[in-house]
């Protein structure tokens, strides 16, 4: 069961609208991760933006080890072991940014923020897949 943590949900949550923030204020782009893992592999585009992609991935993975840095703990996480179930899932997750043109923090975060219909269709389709694929889980299948 996830256990609701407020302090720590605010702080992420505000770094991640801080970050979305300054790319937006910086660079005038909005910050889906998706699209910016998606350019760091080649083909390249021409507008050498390579750099800022890359710093900005780095910044979101060298989180955790900021965490443990801080508090001196690891941050809690869970992962399942079952490989198949995991593959279906980022499977399922990479299509879905494929054809909803983004992903959640591109249209849940960025794109929310500027009232931009298609990011709230496209929240409220992923939000609520997520809403029954967590009850489907954890009540239908037992998990």
């Amino acid at each position: 069961m996830t256990e609701f943590t407020p302090l720590t949900s605010l702080i992420g949550g505000a770094l991640i609208g801080i970050s979305a923030v300054l790319l937006m204020a910086f660079n005038g782009r909005i910050a889906g991760i998706s699209g910016m893992a998606s350019r760091v592999l080649p083909p390249w585009d021409s507008k050498n933006e390579f750099g800022w992609r890359l710093s900005f991935l780095i910044g979101i993975m060298s989180a955790p080890l900021i965490f443990r840095m801080i508090t001196g703990q690891a941050p809690d996480q869970s992962v399942s072991d079952n490989i198949p179930l995991m593959i279906a899932a980022g499977l399922l997750v990479g299509f879905g940014s494929v054809f909803g043109n983004g992903c959640t923090s591109g249209h849940g975060v960025c794109g929310m923020a500027r009232l931009s219909r298609r990011s709230i269709v496209a929240t409220a389709t992923f939000m609520s897949t997520a809403f029954v694929t967590v009850f489907i889980v954890r009540h239908v299948m037992g998990g």
